[in-house]
């Protein structure tokens, strides 16, 4: 499950710094950006781009869209309906999202708040999920002691019959616990394609680039940002960034102990890794996915926070209740 995990984190990673994307329209063998922005152009956008400059860019590179350019719709006039989507995945995850993104964002007149709210949104549905994550990580460090001791036992027995009885009482350790084993990692296998299909929402809409918020233009790069236009705005954005992804990544590591040290060293190192790399990361994101990233993320870091609280409440009760308990037992003894 810990080596699931750190996948997960290192594919978030490769995925926000752009690696391997080959959906770039290049010239002369290099991505071709947007200068305003230092946005990279996309070949499978979903609509047109509003602004005249940016239109006329994609126009003068339309033999390199994957659908052809004047077939688009302007991204005023997008729906589900519009263009054939390309396999299931664009129908069921990009498109729909793309829509929201934009329905609201005409709606309430705001791209960036229209991201921040449907980031919020889809972390609203997966409250019930997110809740049992944390739930089933309790449950596992109250167990760490028994699987450690199990661990312990078994050390250096490779045959088939130590292997069989070391799977049967960790299995009666996880029914005692009420554990799933791989229920710790339901969350993020249900959260990253939801992650994927947001950035590529974002990414293959030119409308949400051309808008601002806060004074900062959506589709604009800390990087050019801050060296070019000099908005040290941007430095809030970089910060934040850190920030709550130091917090969110902290609280999952303290929530998937596993008792062993040399895992847990394994642990902490990965966990220095991603936030050096997300720090540099942070840099290239355009400011509509720094603000999905900084929202969702604080959502997170403020759901956990509530969650513990209310299980120290529980865990104050029970220690009340049981102790009035016995009390009464021992007077009903008396007599």
């Amino acid at each position: 499950m810990k080596k699931v995990k750190i996948f997960i984190l290192g594919l978030l990673v490769f995925s926000l710094t752009a690696c391997g994307n080959s959906n770039y329209i290049v010239k002369d063998g290099k991505p071709v950006e947007y200068e305003k922005t230092g946005q990279i152009l996309q070949r499978d956008i979903l609509c047109k781009p509003e602004d005249k400059e940016l239109d006329a860019l994609y126009s003068e590179y339309e033999d390199q869209t994957k659908i052809e350019y004047g077939d688009l719709p302007k991204c005023s006039d997008f729906s589900l309906s519009s263009n054939k989507a390309d396999g299931i995945w664009e129908g069921i995850f990009v498109k729909p999202l793309a829509f929201l993104i934009l329905k609201l964002g005409y709606f309430i007149n705001s791209f960036g708040l229209s991201v921040i709210l449907i980031g919020l949104a889809i972390r609203l549905v997966l409250l019930p999920i997110s809740r049992k994550t944390m739930k089933q990580s309790d449950n596992m460090k109250k167990a760490q002691p028994e699987i450690a001791r199990i661990e312990k036992k078994f050390a250096g027995k490779n045959d088939n019959e130590s292997m069989l009885m070391k799977s049967q009482e960790m299995m009666m350790v996880y029914k005692k616990y009420n554990i799933s084993p791989f229920g710790s990692c339901l969350l993020a296998f249900i959260q990253l394609p939801l992650f994927f299909a947001f950035l590529q929402a974002i990414n293959r809409t030119p409308a949400i680039f051309e808008d601002t918020f806060l004074g900062l233009t959506l589709g604009q790069t800390p990087l050019v940002g801050l060296f070019e236009y000099h908005q040290w705005t941007y430095l809030i954005i970089i910060l934040l960034i850190i920030l709550t992804t130091y917090l969110s990544f902290r609280n999952s590591m303290s929530t998937t102990q596993t008792g062993n040290q040399d895992m847990e060293r394994q642990m902490q190192f990965m966990f220095k890794f991603m936030i050096i790399m997300i720090s540099i990361a942070s840099l290239y994101l355009s400011t509509a996915i720094a603000l999905y990233w900084v929202a969702t993320n604080g959502f997170v870091v403020l759901q956990n926070f509530i969650f513990k609280k209310v299980d120290q409440r529980e865990e104050n009760k029970d220690k009340i209740i049981v102790p009035s308990k016995m009390k009464g037992n021992n007077k009903k003894k008396g007599k």
